[in-house]
């Protein structure tokens, strides 16, 4: 008879990380017919969309009854979310939260016919539930959101700020020129490319304090797949850390949880057009231009290529708030006089958008993009190109493995620095700039197209029985279960 086990995950608070960790429960589940997993939920301030998530997950017919959801009781003295920045704030929520974690886990394994607690399953941004993990003498195993190349590349990096042979945050450090051998590169590393949360001091202190606590944890599951990074994943093969590379995790919450579902206006207007021949810009659902007039410089470059586009633009939240940005009430407030009407006939500016679903139509053969790492993986497995738009949090990474590394994208940008890690290195970025970008991206026989078409190929095997991701679903279970 084969003995029942539980799994508890504590993602961290907010929507983006969430839903990536609840489609890899689904995967554990889907995977092994005698697990169970308990998500207990820690509120955040600045995300009031999770209830209506889990809502609209639990009252799904489809979804798994083995997947249960805990509310964590709130935070004891609320914090005003514009009062501390972001950083600090996860860092109060999350160790808050450690003795309602214990409080939890107790009353599971005390209910009747209780599964066997056989491992936790933290996200990366909660390492402090590990010491909570080894007081129930089970072992944690970290959710890593990005891709393998960026974990090695955090990893690397703490080691050199351990041995204080780099300070990613001093004056000007990237403007050094100076250049790094990461192990999970082919090419060097500029200094220029280093994301904004190891560039700010506050965001590098919270981020590190995360990194280091890894190698305590029995192993990392990491979004990607074998073919796509397969320097970076063989590069753990003498390391102290057992990577679980079970990606592409892809969510489909975009039909659920935006405005009008799949019946979004926009995608019955992408049936008319031809195969690969719209443009489709998205800046994820925290991306946003500071810059007076970027959005302005984007219309023109548009304008100029003559591509069908649509266009996701987003208004920025008031500033210092850590609210998600909005939709304009009056685009012409920022785009050039007559843009619209200009523009009527090949183009769409839209505000939120269902990010998945125009992707996979067919009518899309181009993806400006932020380069979030969940991004990424949507524009590979649903064969579309990327052109490169850094703006925040591990972005540039991503961007320079997609085009330097991998060479399945082309360059808008590679460097510029968003403010969700209060650095910024540039500003506007030219019409012409944009323009030729776009050109290249909708190119149709180009090399990087019959890049991404190969990888998207291979994308969706690894996900199939006997494929790469597949088996090493297996294989953390097999881990998971047999190491009490």
């Amino acid at each position: 008879m084969v003995m029942k086990s539980q799994l508890v995950f504590v993602p961290c608070p907010g929507m983006g990380h969430l839903v990536s960790i609840v489609e890899c429960a689904k995967l554990l589940i889907n995977h092994h017919r005698h697990l169970s997993i308990t998500f207990l939920i820690i509120e955040a301030p600045f995300d009031d969309h999770v209830d209506a998530y889990i809502h609209s997950l639990t009252s799904s017919s489809s979804f798994p009854s083995r997947i249960h959801f805990t509310l964590l009781p709130p935070h004891p003295n609320p914090t005003n979310p514009q009062s501390l920045n972001l950083p600090s704030l996860l860092d109060s929520l999350v160790e808050s939260q450690k003795q309602n974690v214990r409080d939890a886990v107790s009353k599971l394994n005390s209910a009747p016919d209780s599964p066997r607690l056989a491992s936790f399953v933290v996200d990366m941004f909660c390492t402090t539930m590990i010491d909570v993990a080894a007081e129930f003498r089970v072992p944690a195993t970290i959710f890593f959101i990005s891709g393998a190349a960026f974990l090695r590349f955090a990893l690397h990096v703490d080691m050199l700020r351990e041995r204080e042979e780099v300070d990613t945050t001093a004056f000007n450090f990237t403007d050094s020129g100076v250049k790094f051998v990461i192990p999970s590169f082919e090419n060097h590393v500029p200094a220029n490319i280093f994301p904004s949360v190891m560039l700010d001091k506050e965001w590098a202190k919270f981020f590190f304090s995360q990194v280091c606590k890894f190698k305590r944890a029995k192993g990392v599951i990491v979004n990607t797949f074998e073919e796509l990074e397969s320097r970076a994943v063989h590069s753990f093969s003498n390391s102290d850390i057992n990577v679980y590379s079970v990606g592409p995790i892809l969510s489909s919450r975009d039909n659920k949880t935006g405005p009008q579902g799949s019946d979004h206006h926009v995608v019955k207007w992408l049936d008319d057009h031809p195969p690969s021949s719209v443009l489709f810009l998205c800046f994820g659902s925290r991306g946003y231009f500071d810059e007076e007039n970027q959005a302005a410089e984007i219309a023109r470059a548009l304008e100029a290529s003559g591509v069908n586009f649509v266009w996701s633009l987003r208004k920025p939240p008031p500033r210092g708030s850590a609210e998600e940005p909005g939709d304009y009430s009056n685009l012409e407030e920022v785009l050039p006089e007559g843009f619209l009407q200009r523009t009527a006939e090949i183009g769409r500016v839209i505000g939120w958008a269902p990010q998945a679903q125009i992707l996979a139509h067919k009518a899309v053969g181009g993806f400006v993009s932020h380069c979030g790492w969940n991004s990424v993986l949507e524009s590979i497995y649903y064969g579309v190109p990327i052109a490169t738009w850094p703006l925040y949090a591990e972005q540039q990474v991503n961007a320079f493995e997609v085009v330097r590394e991998l060479k399945m994208s082309v360059e808008i940008s590679l460097d510029n620095k968003g403010e969700w890690g209060q650095v910024r290195r540039s500003g506007v970025i030219s019409a012409g700039r944009i323009e030729k970008g776009i050109k290249q991206v909708m190119e149709k026989e180009s090399e990087v197209r019959k890049k991404v078409k190969e990888m998207s190929e291979m994308c969706k095997r690894a996900l199939m029985e006997g494929g790469s991701s597949y088996s090493n679903v297996a294989r953390l279970i097999h881990d998971i279960l047999n190491r009490n």
